[in-house]
């Protein structure tokens, strides 16, 4: 026995000689084309940008989310996590010289205006800031400024044609992780919960001990557009739901081995009926929640298939306090799927995976979403087929709306006129309106969006040039979407973003099926026994 623990020393030993050295020549080689080009090339070179594209583009080559973080953007790339800032509210890349919107925050300017994932900002004020060298710190520079303050920018969406023009009104970013939580009816508790970050426990906790002390069981736990943040915060939320022992999540890797994280006691609702709302935005540490409930048969979920960034990273801090976020091991659900998609294709087939998902019919129609045998699981409790192969595909499909909207609303949505008008109109009128609906509940009941604020809103709109006559004609559903949006701006404005979503879920689909799952239980035991 003791020889044969010293033989496979001696080739661990020998193993990671060979690997020591290979990494030395490999860096000995890097190090000797530094100096050839400082003492050879034929202009002058600006070595720490030159050694930062290298260490950019040989990340790029591993996967999409391993990342470099220079010393000075370090701070910011936390703030969505752990502080505050007054801006336009999105997170960015830089790709190919080009700026693309990788996350617009809940609740901030760009979301309220309807700037999306993927789209391509191309000009910042009338300076053109695509195909020409910019550096982070460059756009920070240009988006962020004092609230109150406008910044006009162009997009270039994929899928559609020429260039959109958005009017944003800068204001105070919102960190806070939840964005809404209320009772329905005095039964079923209602959650929003826009990031997993520093706080997010905290939030939880005070709702949920709100749910339980008016005898709440029943939640609908909404992750759409949650695009993730701290796994343990995640792993915490999991816990909430699941009876002890369970597996959550469990990360494995080449060189790290598999880690379980299992549920504990500590769960407040074990019982009752649960709803969770996903859809492309959703995203790792939204994964994680919706993966565990959904094999463990714990509740329904609901929405469309989630993003699938299941690579978990560490920050290594290098010599000049810059960061890598470095790929170490990958999530996989408490069945083996893999959150992860693919992205053998290469980086630039994988940043265009929901544009393609949209091109291809995935957001409207399942059937446009193809599963081979080989991704197919089982679920833990109930033996329901499931899928892998990247992200969570929900157990009801939910297709996006895109006839909600009419032509004249999204026109107002993103040249900012309906935000103005809405932040003038609260101003001007407030007494009186806090006079006439003194709470939110007769604001809900009795306030009305009438003809005289549609009228103001378009004299407004033709300021800008919006003319509602020139678009096509909104159907009367959209007219009642738009004067529902109206009414919970107003809400959110004189009370808060809670007050909002109240209003606003009213036309949300996602939401509305939720409900019907919930309070039929018949339905719910369907989605749940897969019968």
């Amino acid at each position: 026995m003791l020889k044969r623990i010293i033989a496979i020393s001696i080739i661990l030993l020998i193993s990671y000689h060979a690997y020591s050295q290979s990494i030395a020549e490999q860096s000995r080689k890097f190090n000797k084309l530094l100096a050839f080009i400082e003492a050879l090339y034929v202009d002058s070179v600006d070595m720490e940008k030159l050694v930062e594209v290298a260490i950019v583009n040989m990340l790029k080559e591993m996967d999409p989310h391993s990342i470099y973080i220079s010393k000075d953007e370090v701070q910011r790339m936390n703030e969505p996590l752990e502080g505050s800032f007054e801006g336009i509210g999105i997170q960015f890349r830089i790709m190919e010289d080009t700026l693309v919107v990788v996350g617009v925050i809940s609740g901030g300017p760009s979301e309220r205006i309807g700037l999306f994932n993927g789209d391509r900002i191309i000009t910042v004020d009338g300076d053109n800031i695509a195909g020409v060298e910019i550096q982070n710190s460059d756009v920070t520079s240009m988006l962020r400024g004092e609230k109150g303050t406008r910044v006009d920018i162009e997009v270039v969406r994929r899928g559609v044609k020429g260039v959109l023009d958005f009017a944003i009104i800068r204001d105070r970013i919102p960190i806070y992780s939840v964005d809404a939580n209320y009772i329905i009816d005095g039964k079923i508790g209602y959650v929003k919960l826009n990031r997993f970050a520093k706080t997010t426990d905290d939030e939880l906790d005070e709702v949920f001990n709100n749910f339980r002390d008016n005898k709440i069981k029943d939640i609908i736990l909404d992750l759409s557009g949650n695009t993730g943040g701290y796994m343990d915060k995640s792993i915490s939320l999991a816990d909430e739901f699941l009876t002890k022992d369970k597996v959550i999540v469990f990360t494995d890797g080449q060189k790290i081995s598999r880690t379980d994280y299992n549920s504990t006691r500590r769960g407040r609702f074990h019982d009752g009926k649960l709803i969770v709302i996903v859809d492309e935005g959703s995203a790792s540490a939204s994964e994680i929640v919706s993966g565990a409930i959904q094999d463990w048969d714990r509740g329904v979920v609901l929405g469309r298939r989630t993003f699938g960034k299941g690579l978990v990273q560490r920050p290594v801090t290098l010599t000049d306090e810059s960061v890598v976020r470095l790929t170490i091991a990958q999530y996989y659900t408490p069945t083996g799927r893999p959150i992860q998609k693919p992205y053998e294709c290469g980086y630039d087939d994988y940043i265009r995976d929901i544009s393609n998902r949209w091109t291809k019919g995935e957001f409207i129609s399942a059937d446009s979403i193809d599963f081979p045998d080989s991704l197919k699981y089982e679920t833990l409790v109930f033996k329901k087929t499931i899928y892998g192969g990247g992200g969570i595909m929900p157990d009801e499909f939910i297709p996006i709306d895109t006839a909600q909207r009419s032509e004249y609303h999204i026109h107002l949505l993103r040249r900012g006129v309906l935000f103005t008008f809405i932040s003038r109109y609260v101003d001007n009128n407030r007494t009186e309106i806090n006079e006439k609906y003194p709470d939110f509940e007769t604001f809900k009941n009795n306030f009305v969006v009438d003809k005289n604020i549609l009228e103001q809103i378009n004299e407004m709109a033709i300021e800008e040039k919006i003319y509602q006559d020139s678009l096509e004609t909104a159907t009367p559903e959209q007219i009642k979407y738009m004067e529902n949006h109206i009414k919970s701006l107003v809400a959110g404005d004189l009370w808060e973003t809670n007050n909002f979503w109240q209003i606003f879920n009213n036309y949300n689909q996602n939401y509305k099926r939720a409900l019907e799952i919930i309070t039929d239980d018949k339905l719910y035991n369907m989605y749940i026994k897969g019968k």
